[in-house]
């Protein structure tokens, strides 16, 4: 009997000892908590130096594009239009979700009034003790913000650690449609507040529409402006500035030089002037919203000149509003390099509407799928394989054949990325653009008949080699952006720019392959949708701010970077953790020692923040890029003639020589289910 008493001690002194040791274990888990806290906040101050490890890891694999579902395409109406089921918050839940949105690395970068309105909508969720909130390989659509308890957070198996009160999880299932990267489980009952993907992207869209569209209305007020094209009132109306004056603060001065234009945006100002005798100053009148001041200046002469009446301020105009004054401004220089873009644009929408081209090669409009051959693979991907083929009865030439699996297309919802991807290569005629001769499709698959290049993927020669030096870049870089000055002067954006998508032909020379994110957007405006490969994403792209033919641009920058360095300069051990790097931007950036100044600041120019500052989207365009000093002495005319000689020559014995590919197995999955929806009628 002494014994099972003795017995019953040590099991409650064991049952005590568990139970200090949890209370220890928290306790270590909320100061590990806190010291994330402030190592991430070290980081985002200290510059960024891309890891050889996660650089060469990166390598292994061929980096993988992303696309959200597109979005529809919706007018401002009916954008306003749209609601949002508001839910009753306590005072301290709404901080508490502030405060968790402004501590995360992500979502902090939004405005305050997209944060504001998502606190708004944010609905209630509960999760018991022991429950799974997320489930890592599951596909996700909502993010989540902790109010009360705790959670636990494992990937493959393995802790990685706990979270509490004011943190934010899930973020990037409100970017694209992925599957969940961890685990999450609640370890005490759980409070959350949650908001799905379509909810998010719509506010962020419909703050960036609303905007657009109020900044357009004022400027069609001003002479200067009212007779300009939409989409050169588009293009103004994303460089305006915003400015925020107290009341009685002087805006402009009489008498000053000045070579900034002024409309009011919020609030009102008292206009003032003196006489030719230099007395007092005297009101004259009141200016409110939508009212404007210094046009003069934006047509003022250089500094040459200086004294001419268009540089000085005529007349004081000081913020009279208890509530503050906000202004739109925009200075000469700007307002001058979209001013003589203008032109560009409609000529060169005209230019388009008159080149659409026949869809199929007449050589290759008898042409059937049972007519083709295949020889080798040479690409094996999600949607499909691309196939090296011929036609039967002729040995001399090879195409590839790029198969696509109708049920992944619809599952993806990529249907419209792809028909857009046909209309694209069909029409294209760029000799650094691979042909699209031929479509087909059947039950189970559309086919894709294209140019084939045998002198294999550039990634996989850079694989090889480890970087490139400047020349070697530069060529490249040449070669990309003759393909997007045909890509963007038809209004296209390409938006998936990486070593896996440039092919070389049998000559060396580069080209532009895989459409399946480029969309044709037009001049001035912005498409919405979330698509391009992790490491290659603009800011713009990652915030949902709308993008435009810019973005193609910044993910130049990161191409140079990449061929001369071996690895981009943003990647992170998952997709989030890229963004975040992104978004701390290109000067956090440590640059190798033996890239050249040169190269450094045109990749510094490619890549910045703000879209209407990056090189290429000025006054000039592409020709900004081409004349930089880093292709200062470069042949563009021996490169479009095809006289340069590349720096790489690839060895290509025979049309059907596939050695300069990898090696893939052979097909062995069962065939895909029949599609019979429609959907690709045109295809």
């Amino acid at each position: 009997m002494g014994s099972l008493q003795e017995m019953q001690k040590i099991l409650r002194k064991k049952d005590d000892r568990i139970k200090e040791l949890e209370r220890l274990l928290r306790v270590k888990d909320d100061e590990l908590m806190e010291l994330r806290t402030k190592l991430d906040k070290f980081q985002s101050v200290l510059p960024t130096q891309p890891m050889a490890i996660s650089g060469a890891a990166r390598k292994r694999l061929r980096a993988q594009g992303i696309s959200a579902e597109p979005q529809a395409s919706r007018t401002v109406q009916e954008i306003t239009k749209q609601q949002f089921k508001k839910y009753v918050k306590s005072r301290s839940a709404k901080e508490c979700i502030k405060m968790a949105i402004l501590d995360n690395d992500f979502m902090k970068n939004l405005e305050l009034s997209q944060i504001q309105e998502i606190v708004e909508i944010m609905y209630p969720v509960e999760h018991p003790k022991d429950s799974c909130i997320i489930k890592e390989g599951d596909v996700g659509s909502l993010v989540y913000v902790i109010e009360e308890g705790k959670v636990e957070v494992t990937k493959e198996g393995k802790f990685l650690c706990t979270m509490g009160r004011s943190k934010v999880f899930g973020e990037l299932a409100i970017l694209y449609n992925c599957t969940r990267t961890a685990t999450v489980k609640a370890i005490t009952h759980t409070k959350l507040w949650a908001i799905d993907r379509p909810c998010f992207q719509a506010i962020m869209m419909k703050t960036g529409l609303i905007r657009q569209a109020e900044y357009v209305e004022l400027l069609k007020n001003v002479p200067t402006f009212k007779d300009l094209p939409e989409e050169a009132l588009n293009k103004i109306a994303d460089i305006l500035e915003e400015a925020y004056y107290d009341e009685g603060e002087c805006i402009i001065s009489q008498g000053a030089r000045g070579d900034t234009f002024y409309i009011i945006n919020k609030g009102k100002c008292n206009v003032t002037q003196r006489g030719s005798g230099h007395g007092d100053s005297k009101f004259t009148k009141t200016l409110n919203r939508g009212d404007f001041f210094g046009e003069r200046a934006l047509h003022g002469e250089d500094h040459i000149e200086p004294l001419k009446s268009e540089d000085i301020r005529q007349a004081s105009v000081i913020a009279s509003d208890k509530g503050g004054v906000s202004c739109l401004l925009i200075d000469r220089e700007s307002f001058l390099q979209v001013a003589s873009t203008v032109d560009g644009l409609s000529a060169k929408g005209d230019a388009d509407r008159d080149n659409i081209r026949n869809a199929v090669d007449s050589e290759f409009a008898d042409i059937k799928v049972s007519d083709l051959k295949i020889v080798a693979t040479l690409g094996v991907g999600g949607f499909g394989r691309v196939e090296l083929v011929n036609i039967r009865g002729d040995n001399v030439r090879t195409f590839a054949l790029k198969q696509l699996k109708k049920k992944h297309i619809v599952e993806t919802r990529q249907q419209e990325h792809i028909m857009s991807e046909k209309r694209i290569m069909s029409e294209a005629r760029c000799d650094f653009i691979v042909r699209c001769y031929r479509t087909f499709k059947d039950s189970k698959y559309l086919y894709m008949l294209l140019e084939v290049c045998l002198g294999g993927e550039l990634w996989t020669i850079l694989r090889d080699r480890g970087s490139f030096d400047d020349n070697t870049t530069r060529f490249y870089t040449a070669c990309c952006l003759e393909a997007l000055s045909y890509l963007h002067s038809k209004g296209i954006v390409y938006r998936d720019l990486k070593p896996e998508n440039i092919l070389l032909d049998n000559r060396g020379y580069a080209k532009l392959v895989d459409f399946g994110f480029a969309k044709k957007i037009g001049f001035g405006r912005k498409t919405w949708t979330f698509c391009g490969t992790p490491e290659y994403v603009a800011p713009e792209i990652i915030l949902n701010k709308g993008h435009d033919l810019s973005a193609d641009y910044w993910s130049l920058g990161i191409l140079m970077y990449e061929l001369l360095t071996g690895s981009p300069p943003f990647s992170g051990a998952d997709p989030m953790k890229t963004y975040n790097l992104i978004l701390k931007g290109m000067d956090m950036v440590e640059f190798p020692r033996k890239m050249t100044r040169n190269a450094i600041n045109m990749i510094k120019r490619l890549c910045k923040d703000n879209p209407t500052e990056r090189l290429g989207y000025q006054k000039n365009g592409i020709k900004d890029i081409q004349k930089h000093k880093w292709f200062e002495g470069f042949n563009w005319d021996g490169l479009r003639k095809k006289t340069v000689t590349p720096p790489i020559i690839p060895s290509v014995r025979s049309p059907t020589d596939t050695a300069n590919f990898d090696d893939y197995p052979e097909d062995d999955e069962p065939p895909p289910p029949d599609d019979h929806t429609g959907w690709d009628r045109e295809f």
